[in-house]
């Protein structure tokens, strides 16, 4: 699986999830709810990168 990065710096590694937010690890960023946003900026998934 395949980390993403948001233009603030933020990385999604989906070996970690996003625990904060009730995502388990072993989360792909392709099966995030489509109103996911940057836990540290809050810019939608669409604004990330495949890292």
């Amino acid at each position: 699986m395949s980390k993403y990065v948001c233009p603030c710096g933020f990385e999604y590694d989906p070996e970690i999830g996003d625990p904060d937010n009730d995502i388990e690890p072993g989360t792909a960023f392709e099966d995030l709810p489509e109103d996911w946003i940057c836990p540290v900026c809050g810019l939608p998934k669409d604004m990330f990168e495949e890292a």
